[in-house]
């Protein structure tokens, strides 16, 4: 484990907040030149608009920047539906959408929205079913068929296609779902507080060893970070939570050191200061530092 050398990719995740400027900030994250806007997905959160409504404004309303959801709540979303909703979305904008799954979370308010309550094992399942599903329904097949323990399409038909290979990003800590995502996904997406850099290794070894057994080369898996924290004028007060050039030392690190190849802000504080000085004062920085390691 170490530097995948995948290209760098740097992004915002746009809290969905109902009364907050949210076009806005998202045409401002496109204008900064960021790469990616995550929007996570829990529908039950009374203040929260509706994730997938809000990515397809999002999309709308911006020109060039990539949109996911971050992760999709699986249980509240039936994955053919979903992988429908994925193609559209990328469809009409010109192939700018990814995918981020979870396998569910907060389940009392999950059963309280009339999704199932599952255990760790049944929503691991039922992850791995959805995959078969969306990419079933994502390809070229006449028609899909699944009888799954959660899931099931007889003679579900595909289309249309995306407009590009839309990426399935697991947000999975657990040893078994991480080997799902070294089997069967496209990238990994954690986020900093409960993925610290000290237990990266450890967890990219599992997705690697699984993606070794399963025929595939580790480097084919995004490792795409939610990275929690605060751009200062001060001093360090922990990991990410300092002046911007604590942030481009600590990145660079996660980049060629801890395996990570995208970064998306979950930021505290203001959103828009933290949003600007993140696009103008740290990503360039850790763009230039990596390409410097890497040709080392």
């Amino acid at each position: 484990m170490g530097d995948y050398g995948l290209p760098l990719e740097f992004g915002y995740f746009l809290i969905p907040n109902a009364d907050d400027p949210l076009l806005e900030r998202a045409r401002l994250a496109d204008r900064l030149g960021l790469d990616l806007i995550g929007v996570q997905d829990h529908p039950y959160q009374r203040s929260y608009v509706e994730t997938w409504t809000l990515l397809s404004m999002v999309a709308a309303v911006t020109e060039r920047i990539k949109v996911f959801p971050d992760v999709a709540s699986l249980p509240l979303r039936p994955p053919a539906v979903l992988a429908k909703a994925a193609a559209s979305l990328d469809v009409l904008s010109g192939g700018r959408m990814e995918l981020g799954l979870g396998s569910g979370a907060i389940w009392d308010a999950i059963e309280a929205y009339g999704g199932p309550r599952r255990t760790t094992g049944e929503a691991r399942a039922a992850l791995d079913e959805a995959i078969t599903i969306i990419r079933g329904l994502w390809s070229e097949e006449r028609s899909v068929r699944l009888e799954g323990q959660h899931y099931r399409v007889s003679g579900a038909r595909p289309g249309p296609a995306p407009a590009h290979p839309i990426g399935i990003w697991l947000g999975v800590y657990g040893p078994k779902a991480l080997a799902l995502t070294g089997a069967r996904a496209d990238g990994w997406l954690p986020s900093s507080p409960y993925a610290p850099p000290d237990r990266l290794p450890e967890l990219h070894a599992r997705i690697d060893e699984a993606a070794a057994a399963a025929g595939r080369e580790p480097s084919a898996i995004r490792r795409i970070y939610n990275i929690n924290g605060t751009i200062t004028d001060g001093p360090s007060e922990g990991f990410l939570h300092g002046p911007p050039e604590q942030w481009a030392e600590e990145l660079t690190d996660v980049a060629v050191g801890y395996g990570m190849d995208s970064f998306v802000l979950w930021a505290e504080g203001d959103q828009e200061t933290q949003l600007r000085r993140y696009a103008e004062e740290v990503v360039p920085e850790v763009r230039e530092r990596v390409a410097r390691e890497r040709k080392g």
